[in-house]
């Protein structure tokens, strides 16, 4: 499902059926649901605005258009309930809340923190200036979107996960000590790691010109990292991929390190 038809050539050109809907438009979606037989169902990007309303307006329609399963990203944390990420986490959980009682069959995959966030945490000149996040000494099981959009294809193919929740993340647990060590590794010289408080990353970001939105944003996961609030210890993961995810060094590598050649 797309808003606009055309920003998604290059999918209706791999033959991928394209169907116009808008969260905000719940008969738009009700037309591009109809027969639909399982609906992935990504959460909106929208983190601004009304999240679960735009997850709620999609499982309505959804039900009205004869779908019989939903299949829900959410978001994976120790504790749901007390959480530095409340403003992100409170989404999901409404969703997942109203998806459990709507009669509809149900999925929830709660992924972890994505791996392809750390540039943006990290920047582009991480190399020279170092790892500089508030993230104490606090632990996330990193796992690539590529692996969690595999992992997800596999589900949806498949009849046994339903009516469940389940866990998206690595099956090994990093620091950002460890992302710079890895670093260090893969450029051969030392990449430090410095984490700041709250206040002075905060500072430091703001003078360096991030919006007060993405900032709050960024240094809401640091404490929540800090607190350790993602080191959750489980995940389904590799079970379905058949493998071990993709490791951090080898996506750091991808990010930082591939020729001109292979980003092409």
């Amino acid at each position: 499902m797309v808003r606009d038809e055309a920003k998604a050539a290059r999918l209706t050109e791999k033959g991928i059926a394209v169907h116009i809907g808008d969260y905000t438009n719940y008969n738009s979606m009700v037309k591009a649901f109809a027969g639909t037989e399982k609906l992935f169902l990504i959460s909106s990007s929208d983190l601004g605005g009304d999240r679960a309303a735009h997850h709620i307006n999609a499982i309505k329609a959804a039900k009205a258009a004869g779908v019989q399963h939903v299949i829900y990203t959410g978001f994976d944390l120790k504790d749901t309930d007390h959480s530095a990420l409340a403003l992100l986490e409170d989404a999901h959980k409404e969703t997942a809340a109203y998806l459990k009682t709507s009669g509809l069959r149900y999925t929830v995959l709660n992924n972890n923190l994505y791996a392809d966030v750390l540039p943006v945490f990290l920047g582009d000149k991480v190399l020279e200036t170092g790892v500089f996040f508030p993230a104490g000494s606090g632990k996330v099981p990193f796992a690539t979107r590529m692996d969690m959009a595999e992992a997800s294809a596999v589900l949806l193919a498949s009849d046994e996960y339903k009516e469940n929740t389940y866990a998206f993340a690595s099956d090994t647990v990093y620091s950002f000590a460890d992302v710079a060590r890895l670093l260090s590794e893969l450029s051969g010289k030392h990449v430090p790691y410095l984490s700041p408080s709250k206040e002075a990353y905060m500072a430091q970001m703001k003078e360096s010109g991030v919006p007060e939105a993405a900032l709050s944003f960024m240094a809401a996961f640091g404490e929540a990292i800090t607190n350790n609030e993602l080191d959750t210890n489980r995940t389904v993961l590799p079970s379905l991929l058949g493998r071990k995810p993709a490791s951090l060094k080898e996506y750091l590598k991808s990010v930082y390190f591939a020729t001109k050649e292979a980003k092409i």
